[in-house]
């Protein structure tokens, strides 16, 4: 299902408020945001991009210029077939002006999401960032204080790929994902105001990577939502999973803190907390053995590593679903929608196959054209864009995936219905 702005770029769509960023030795670059709020429910955010957008049409130019060599015509991909029409790029920059850059476009972020909500910073308890590859240890605090939210907000990063944005909402609803010992982050939480969102600047992380399909799909995006837990969006039930890509299907570079092991209870998931304010949840990632910042086994390749377990995570979340329904006399309660990461969308398509398979049906809106594969900021995205058609009490699933391999599905009931 694609809204009917499909072949417009992100910076052309009515509501995008444009900008540049000048940075010192290399000029302007641009940027846009864009805000969406549901009065009826109370949520809001903005989501958005950074870079020159590139056409699928222009976009193997670009790639020969990543190579250093012309992309071969039989190397190019099918990108409107896999749902992507445009995506945003960066010149090379070197590191003090990549950190200059997503720097600005983060704090711009936040700022833009807490106007849309009619939130003071000073209000807010916790920020909540899902990243792939950050481009600084420090970032969401960086950026949290260029917005005005107070040192004492809980900063927490999540580094989970392209799961990072639904790690980071699941940690702010499920008070059971906490371990022992460790800050509740969901109880710390609660009945608070919070930002969530995932924050990728994938056209710097694959500055270094010589794959060619990753460099066609990937881009820049953006985008969080301001959520009250428990009052503007419940948890219904959800699962979290972890399933080791030991093959290497998709080798991600971490480019941020890990052990490079497993803890003592066999999770991939360091929790680090480096300061009383700041949380890391670092995900073991296979890295590509020759340094590269990502390799991918090709698409067949990120059909197997998501699909099969993907399709049977979401299934267990449904048959919770159902179960606390049938509980609780709402029977007839169905999921309005499901917000799925679009890693691509035969990928997407696929899993709503296998799903009717097994009688699990529900639309899927998969709305990130403009932008390309951006990682954990896809489903915020998506979210944003299907906001204006939600109402209270809806019920919503997030079905977030990511290499390494990670999985964050959740069944949330939207505000109070009654």
């Amino acid at each position: 299902m694609f809204e009917n702005t499909r072949n417009l770029p992100f910076y052309e769509r009515p509501n995008v408020e444009t900008g540049v960023v000048n940075l010192d030795g290399t000029g302007a670059v641009p940027f846009g945001l864009e805000g969406a709020y549901n009065p009826e429910i109370g949520i809001g955010g903005a989501y958005g991009s950074w870079g020159e957008s590139y056409n699928n049409s222009r976009l193997p130019s670009f790639v020969g210029e990543r190579l250093r060599a012309p992309l071969d015509p039989a190397d190019v991909l099918n990108l409107s077939e896999l749902g992507f029409d445009h995506r945003q790029h960066i010149p090379e920059l070197d590191n003090a002006q990549n950190l200059a850059l997503e720097l600005e476009v983060g704090s711009r972020l936040l700022k833009k999401a807490l106007q849309v909500c009619g939130w003071d910073a000073s209000e807010v308890a916790g920020v909540l960032i899902g990243m792939s590859g950050p481009v600084s240890p420090d970032y969401v605090q960086k950026i949290s204080q260029m917005a005005g939210i107070p040192d004492a907000a809980l900063k927490v990063s999540v580094h989970k790929a392209c799961d990072g944005s639904m790690g980071a909402l699941h940690l702010a609803l499920n008070p059971e994902l906490s371990k022992s010992g460790d800050l509740n982050i969901a109880e710390q939480l609660k009945g608070k105001k919070v930002l969530v969102g995932g924050i990728e600047g994938l056209s710097r992380f694959t500055c270094g990577a010589r794959d060619k399909n990753a460099l066609q799909l990937f881009g820049n995006g953006m985008g969080v939502i301001g959520i009250v837990p428990g009052e503007n969006i419940k948890l219904l039930v959800g699962k979290t999973f972890e399933n080791y890509d030991e093959e290497g299907l998709l080798a991600v570079r971490m480019y941020y803190p890990h052990s490079r092991s497993s803890d003592s209870d066999g999770s991939m998931i360091n929790v680090i907390q480096d300061e009383a304010g700041h949380i890391r949840i670092a995900g073991l990632m296979h890295e590509p053995a020759d340094g590269a910042s990502i390799e991918m086994a090709g698409l067949m390749g990120m059909v197997k590593l998501f699909v099969r377990t993907g399709v049977q995570v979401v299934a267990d979340v449904y048959k919770e679903y159902q179960a606390l329904m049938d509980k609780l006399g709402q029977s007839g309660q169905s999921i309005k929608m499901g917000i799925v990461h679009h890693a691509n969308f035969k990928i997407n398509a696929l899993k709503a196959k296998h799903l009717s398979k097994l009688g699990i049906e529900f639309p899927m809106p998969w709305l990130v054209s403009d932008f390309g594969n951006v990682s954990a900021a896809s489903n915020i995205i998506a979210f944003l864009r299907q906001l204006k058609d939600i109402r209270l009490g809806d019920h919503i699933l997030f079905d977030g995936f990511g290499a390494g391999t990670y999985y964050d599905v959740m069944a949330v009931s939207m505000g109070e219905s009654s």
